[in-house]
This record gives structure tokens, sequence and C-alpha cells, in this order.
């Protein structure tokens, strides 16, 4: 009796979340074709799961004529993926609202999805490689101004504390972080511009028509910096061509 009664009740449950459930399975899906050849060298069966089990997006594979958001092709289309079978392969998209079909793109260019890729290891000794990394989009963010007069004007207020340039290297503050450190900065420009502000510049620092004159009984510590804005806009333009050092990964604490 304890059986029946709990048999029904997992099925009155099943009936009340089926749909749902069902509907939601079928929302997270496209169809991607793909030519027989590709599909028979089982290398699809190895990518397709790994990207399924890490978004919870199923993908349907369908034969190379029939309608799918999206299609892997030997025909040179808009992003190459990865070579194998003999041939060259691409993704195109077909459906480019679909954003299931977007995030697998992404996935399968990126990090997770080259090392995928390169892990397909079949019985037969087929060798998968995943196409070249997309390049970065570097977006500029060069200010205009008299560069060369901005890097001497730098060196001579800041090249005291921090490494400007390579001609710094040794006469700076070894606490002081480096122009091209603070260039990686997110929000270099804004500390820049306002570095007059930012502690410990005030206690030194007069730019003429903005701070005020240092008072009588708090004179500054140290050969004063005095620089116009005309200066510190050249100095802007030349730490923009900066390019940013590479600190590296963020440290992953366990």
């Amino acid at each position: 009796m304890c059986c029946r009664i709990m048999f029904a009740v997992l099925f009155g449950l099943f009936l009340v979340a089926g749909p749902g459930a069902t509907g939601e399975a079928l929302a997270k899906t496209f169809r991607l074709s793909a030519p027989d050849d590709l599909v028979a060298s089982g290398f699809l069966k190895h990518l397709l799961p790994r990207f399924s089990l890490k978004t919870g997006i199923r993908i349907e594979i369908v034969p190379e004529t029939a309608a799918a958001e999206a299609a892997f092709s030997a025909l040179q289309t808009k992003t190459p993926v990865f070579s194998g079978a003999g041939k060259d392969w691409f993704f195109a998209v077909s459906d480019a609202g679909n954003e299931h079909v977007a995030r697998f793109e992404d996935w399968l260019t990126g990090d997770v999805g080259r090392k995928t890729i390169a892990s397909f290891k079949p019985d037969n000794g087929e060798v998968f490689v995943a196409a070249t990394a997309k390049p970065k989009e570097v977006v500029s963010e060069a200010i205009s101004g008299d560069v060369v007069s901005g890097e001497k004007l730098a060196v001579v207020h800041c090249g005291r504390c921090h490494m400007v340039n390579e001609a710094t290297r040794l006469t700076t503050i070894g606490s002081s972080p480096s122009f091209a450190v603070m260039r990686s900065f997110s929000d270099w420009r804004a500390r820049f511009e306002a570095f007059f502000a930012l502690n410990p510049h005030p206690s030194f620092t007069q730019v003429e028509g903005v701070t005020e004159p240092f008072h009588i009984s708090r004179p500054s510590p140290i050969t004063p910096l005095e620089i116009t804005l005309d200066e510190l806009d050249a100095i802007l333009a030349f730490v923009s061509r900066i390019p940013p050092a590479d600190l590296g990964a963020p440290i992953q604490y366990q």
C-alpha cells in the first residue's frame, strides 16, 4: 500500500512538473548541421556533450542540408574553429539572435573549447587541432597631445619616485609603482588626471590655477612639484601610449 501511495504521489508530481521541465529543456536547444564525414569521425560525440554538461544547452545534430541555427562546414565562412578529418572546419551562424548559439561559439573559440578539441583521442589516431585563438580587440586609449614633451615632463616631475621609462629605472623609489604598472589599472586615466589629489601628492604638489598654495605652517617636505594643466595634458598623452605591464592572472585563493 505504501509503495502504491508513493508511486501515485511521484506520478502526480511528474504530471505537474513534466510539461514545465520539458518546455524549459526544449528552450535550451538548438540545431547544428554537420557533414556526414565530420559526424562519422566521432568528434562531435566528444565535443558537444562536454558543452551541454557545462551549460545545460542541448545541441541536436542534423544533416548538412537540413534547416539549422548553426552549422559546421568545410566551406570557408566567418569563424574558423578547428582542423581534422583532413579538412579545415568553420562555424556558421544562421540565427544571429540565438543566445545559445552565441554561447556555444564563445565556448568553442575560448580556452575551454580549444582544450576540449585538443583532448579528442580516438582509436584511429585522428588528430583535431583548434584554430588559432581570436586576437583580442585592442581599444585605442591614446590621448592627443605633445608626447615628446610629456615624457620629458614626466621624467622631471615624476621620475624621482616612479619609473617613467628605462632611463629612470635606477633613480626611483622602489615602493612607488612604475608608469607601466599604473597603466595596467582600469582607472589609470582618472588616477593620472587627479594625481595631485591622491596621497602623498597633495603635500608637495602645486597645480597652477587648481591647488591652493601651501599654508605657511605646512610647507612642502621636499622640493615642490609645480606643474600646469597644459603640462599635465602632455604627460597624459605620453602615458596613454605606454604599453600596460602584464601582471599575469589574479592570485587564486583556495
